[in-house]
C-alpha cells in the first residue's frame, strides 16, 4: 500500500477528527479501511517466500517511470534493467536501488528483455512491438542489430479477401538458443513464433493462431529452458492462460501448466520458473509445471490488469498487472506492473521456515 494511504487509514482509525479534516470523507476512509487486506508476513509459500522492499527503486526528484510496459533483466554484476514506454527508454539500477543511468531512449516499449553472455560480453535482446522490430543492444544502450518483419513467412501478406487486413508484425518476446538461433514471439501480431539463424536469416515459422496443439493466442513471452537436459523453449501463451514447451526445432512438446492468469513473462532460476501474470499475481512453477508459490495475489478482481489504477490505490505486496519479471543471482525477484505512472517492485527472498 502507498505510504500516504497507510498513514491516512491509521490516523483515521485513531482519530475521527483527522478523517473529518482529510481529503477523503469519513465514509470513504471507513470503506477503504474495510476493503484493505494487507498481506500478513512474507509473500509466498514453502521455499519461495519473499518480503517487499518498499521504495527500493530510487528515482531523482522530478523523474518518473512513465508507463511501465516492458521487461526486466539482471546482469552478472547484479545491475537491474527495466524498460518502459516513457521517454527514458531503459532504467538501470544498482543492487541497492540507486538509478545508475537511463539509456536507449529511442527504444521505448521494449518488451521481453533478455540478457545473454556471449564470449564474456553481455548483451540485451528485446522486442519493439510498436516499431515491429527485435533488437540486440550493448549494456550501454548501443544498437548492435535489428530484425524486422519476416516477409518470407507469408503471415503478413495481404489476405485474398480484400476486406481483411494483413497481420501486423508486433513482437513481444525473444529467446536465443545455445547455437545462436533467434526465436521471436509475435505475440501482438500473428500469434506465431519465427525462427532465425544466428546471422539473422529467416528459417521457419512455428505454430498458428488458436487454442489447440501447435497453436498460440498472444504468445507474449518466450525463454530458453535448460532444466530438462536438452534445451527447450518455454512460452507464455497468454490468452490461452498456459505455458507451452517446444524443442529448439519448434516441435510441440506439451503444456506443463494451465489455468494461469494471463502469463506475460518468465524467469528461470535453477529448477523453478517465476511467471508474471497480468491478472494480479506472480507464481513460482516447478519443473513438473506445478504452481508451488503464489506472490502478491490481488484479492480485488476489479484491479486486475488495470493500467490506469492510480498510486493511492496500490498496496505493497499486492500486484495489479505483472508484465515483466526477473530473478537475480540471490533469488530475489524484480516485478514490473503494467501501469500508466510506472510501478517496479523488489521482492527480497527470505529463508523458508
Amino acid at each position: 500500500m502507498s505510504s500516504r494511504l497507510l498513514l491516512l487509514l491509521s490516523l483515521a482509525a485513531a482519530s475521527p477528527a483527522f478523517a473529518q479534516s482529510s481529503s477523503l470523507s469519513p465514509t470513504a476512509v471507513a470503506a477503504l479501511a474495510k476493503s484493505v487486506a494487507l498481506p500478513a508476513g512474507p509473500l509466498g509459500q514453502g521455499n519461495f517466500r519473499f518480503e517487499v522492499d518498499p521504495g527500493w527503486a530510487k528515482l531523482p526528484a522530478g523523474k518518473t517511470f512513465a508507463s511501465t510496459h516492458g521487461g526486466v533483466a539482471v546482469d552478472r554484476a547484479g545491475n537491474i534493467y527495466m524498460s518502459s514506454d516513457g521517454p527514458e527508454g531503459i532504467f538501470v539500477f544498482a543492487k541497492d536501488g540507486r538509478l545508475l543511468r537511463t539509456m536507449a531512449a529511442e527504444l521505448t516499449n521494449l518488451h521481453g528483455l533478455v540478457l545473454r553472455d556471449e564470449k564474456g560480453t553481455e548483451y540485451l535482446y528485446g522486442a519493439l512491438n510498436k516499431a515491429g522490430k527485435v533488437v540486440k543492444i550493448t549494456l550501454d544502450g548501443k544498437l548492435e542489430w535489428e530484425i524486422t518483419k519476416p516477409v518470407q513467412s507469408g503471415f503478413y501478406d495481404q489476405p485474398a479477401d480484400p476486406k481483411k487486413k494483413p497481420a501486423n508484425f508486433a513482437p513481444t518476446g525473444v529467446a536465443v538458443g545455445p547455437d545462436g538461433r533467434i526465436y521471436v514471439a509475435d505475440g501482438y501480431g500473428a500469434s506465431v513464433i519465427h525462427m532465425y539463424s544466428a546471422d539473422r536469416k529467416y528459417l521457419k515459422t512455428i505454430g498458428t493462431r488458436g487454442a489447440g496443439d501447435n497453436q498460440f493466442a498472444t504468445c507474449h513471452g518466450i525463454t530458453l529452458d535448460l532444466r530438462y537436459g536438452a534445451p527447450r523453449l518455454l512460452v507464455a501463451d497468454r490468452a490461452n492462460k498456459r505455458l507451452v514447451h517446444l524443442d529448439l526445432e519448434g516441435k510441440w512438446l506439451g503444456v506443463p501448466t494451465t489455468d494461469l492468469r494471463l502469463p506475460c513473462a518468465i524467469s528461470i532460476m535453477g529448477e523453478y520458473a517465476a511467471v508474471a501474470e497480468l491478472q494480479g499475481r506472480v507464481v513460482i512453477v516447478d519443473k513438473a509445471g506445478k504452481v508451488v508459490s503464489t506472490l502478491g495475489d490481488n484479492p480485488d478482481q476489479k484491479q486486475w490488469a488495470q493500467f490506469k489504477l492510480a498510486p493511492e490505490f496500490w498496496q505493497d505486496g499486492i500486484f495489479i498487472a505483472p508484465h515483466g519479471v526477473s530473478f537475480d543471482a540471490q533469488g530475489n525477484l524484480f516485478v514490473q506492473d503494467w501501469n500508466f505512472t510506472g510501478r517496479f517492485t523488489k521482492l527480497k527472498r527470505v529463508a523458508a521456515k
